[in-house]
């Protein structure tokens, strides 16, 4: 192996490290009462630059169904690489939840990720406040979308002691739509322990 590859993996592991206990001390909005974090103005939040150039990171990991969905151009033009989380689409009536990462492992899991809300096409939010690290406090499983006004995601909840394959618990978070506005946003409204 050569003296370049050496550096590379050990810089890829630092920057995950990093992100990871970001991500755990970030995970601390699941324990207290839900806050508004989505505005009606924002826009995508930008995605912090990762070890590796956005663009690489693409061409590795990319999802090639959304290579051309409208609504992965805007979290691609923000920095992010759109992904479909757990390999999957997540849609109902005119909500969509696709991922965006900043990073992610030598097999593609998105190590430095979160999860964008469209309604209708426009942007309407993130399912969490702080970027996520996948296998980690705070990292997102399963997300529902229940109604067209109304969706679910479970995040996972890990102690010091678990190991990465098993967190000690799960929470569901409950977020409502609200379309009374000029721009859609979501918000979350309950949190609740499920395991």
């Amino acid at each position: 192996m050569s003296c370049l590859h050496v550096i590379g993996i050990a810089v890829l592991g630092a920057a995950i490290t990093a992100a990871a206990v970001s991500a755990q001390a970030a995970a601390g909005w699941l324990d207290r009462p839900m806050t508004s974090w989505n505005q009606q103005a924002a826009g995508v939040p930008v995605a912090q630059k990762g070890a590796e150039a956005q663009a690489a990171l693409d061409r590795r990991c990319g999802s090639s169904t959304l290579g051309t969905s409208p609504t992965a151009n805007p979290i691609r033009k923000a920095g992010w690489v759109p992904f479909l989380h757990q390999d999957r689409s997540i849609a109902r009536d005119d909500v969509d939840v696709i991922g965006g990462m900043s990073a992610a492992s030598p097999g593609c899991e998105p190590t430095v990720f979160n999860l964008f809300v469209f309604v209708g096409g426009r942007f309407a939010g993130t399912l969490s406040p702080m970027v996520m690290t996948q296998n980690r406090d705070g990292a997102a499983g399963a997300v529902r979308v229940t109604s067209a006004d109304a969706l679910n995601a479970e995040f996972a909840r890990y102690t010091a002691t678990d190991t990465d394959c098993c967190p000690s618990s799960r929470v569901r978070v409950t977020y409502r739509i609200d379309r009374t506005s000029a721009r859609p946003t979501i918000a979350a409204t309950e949190v609740r322990q499920v395991r």
